[in-house]
């Protein structure tokens, strides 16, 4: 299965403009995952859907949304405003007022959580959606899950916009998934970088924003004195590829708009490819393959 994943769109960051550059950026995603030669299976949209959570912005992302010949699963971020929202997208699933959901699939199990708290932009993460969430993971426990939400819930090493690990919302949601052993992954957006990492021995995965980058600086940031840093840079426009083999999730990063081609698959790349491929162990069974090797089963206490 191929999940794609964009996130942080942040449409009407200029009001009134339907052809704003956040505009211009979605689209030129959108169109990566059309037409070129990656066809994902569903797209997931992790959340800062619009800028302001404008029932406009919102109307704007249907529209750019419609052409996609692929399911489509929306999350909301702190950007986002839940009742306009709700408002344009009524199909959404909602859970005790929350944008929390399953998408089912026999073999793999994809969870959207909500962690807007309107008003803040750090996550949130209450009681009402850890119940939904132990009682949702609770009911098909042997299937293989990936978790879907916009705050990723430890740090990333931008000072700026870092979350805290001893935030009480990150402590509950590590509580809620450290025994569901069906998690496989959390995929993320927020920060406006690629990113990955390990949380709970699970691979945690942020997705670079189609909206501007957040520049990459490690350096600790000061509140009280400027120092001219750059905070916001124009790379291209950022997605990602999520590959589930029936075992692991597999994550290739991605941008939107034109390249440069410098090979093609002519005579002269079909000698290198023919090279490669002879090297491989004529089966899968050869002791030289690492094909047979399985992880052992790794169990979490509480």
């Amino acid at each position: 299965m191929l999940i794609a994943q964009i996130t942080d769109i942040h449409l009407g960051f200029e009001p009134g403009n339907p052809s704003e550059l956040n505009r211009q950026r979605l689209d030129m995603v959108l169109a990566r995952l059309m037409s070129g030669p990656n066809r994902p299976d569903l797209l997931l949209v992790t959340g800062d859907l619009t800028d302001k959570g404008d029932s406009e912005s919102y109307a704007r992302l249907e529209e750019a949304l419609a052409s996609c010949p692929f399911p489509v699963y929306l999350c909301v971020g702190n950007h986002d405003l839940r009742d306009a929202f709700r408002a344009q997208f009524p199909n959404v699933p909602v859970a005790s007022g929350f944008i929390q959901y399953a998408i089912e699939f026999d073999a793999l199990r994809i969870l959207v959580l909500d962690t807007l708290e309107e008003g803040r932009h750090g996550g949130a993460f209450c009681e009402t959606r850890a119940a939904w969430l132990r009682a949702t993971l609770a009911e098909r426990p042997d299937v293989p899950t990936v978790i879907a939400m916009h705050h990723p819930p430890t740090e990333m090493g931008i000072d700026w916009m870092d979350t805290v690990s001893q935030e009480p919302w990150v402590a509950r949601f590590g509580r809620t998934v450290w025994c569901a052993d069906q998690v496989k992954a959390i995929v993320c957006g927020h920060v406006h970088r690629p990113i990955m990492t390990l949380w709970q021995g699970r691979q945690l995965t942020v997705c670079a924003s189609s909206s501007p980058e957040v520049a990459l600086d490690f350096r600790p940031i000061d509140p009280d004195a400027t120092d001219g840093r750059a905070m916001i840079v124009a790379e291209a426009p950022g997605l990602a590829f999520h590959r589930w083999d029936g075992e692991r999730l597999i994550t290739h990063f991605d941008v939107g708009g034109q390249r440069q081609i410098l090979a093609t698959y002519d005579a002269k790349m079909q000698a290198l490819v023919r090279h490669l491929l002879e090297e491989r162990p004529a089966e899968a069974g050869d002791p030289a393959s690492s094909l047979d090797w399985k992880r052992p089963a790794q169990s979490r206490t509480a």
